[in-house]
């Protein structure tokens, strides 16, 4: 899976929000100032070159979707993290979020709480 500009993260962003749009949607959603038409429309085609989305016709009118589900951008886009930033090591990433204090005790106590599950809780 090809990874995304900002720019390109921006859109898909909506596109997976609103689930089948057109440039325009994605228009209404931005914030000001907005940027024109064609360049949303340039980064929507970038986007089904790439793959991640593909449209339907309707005359002129044409209506994107998605093709890659956020989960899985999400799960690609940190197994990269990992790999580049942290040698492959997610015990290396929760180290530096702990030590940059991004995540806290308490924080990380809870996540483990939950990753127990029900029957190993009490």
């Amino acid at each position: 899976m090809k990874k995304l500009t900002p720019a390109e993260e921006e859109v898909m962003q909506w596109i997976w929000t609103l689930e089948r749009c057109t440039v325009s949607d994605i228009l209404d959603h931005l914030g000001e100032p907005r940027p024109p038409h064609s360049t949303i429309s340039s980064i929507v085609r970038i986007l089904e070159k790439k793959g991640f989305v593909d449209h339907k016709a309707y005359g002129r009118t044409h209506e994107y979707y998605s093709r890659v589900s956020r989960d899985d951008y999400r799960k690609k886009s940190l197994q990269q993290l990992v790999s580049d930033y942290f040698d492959g090591s997610v015990h290396r990433l929760v180290s530096y979020l702990v030590k940059e204090e991004q995540v806290d005790w308490d924080e990380l106590q809870q996540l483990l709480d939950s990753l127990e599950g029900p029957e190993e809780q009490d």
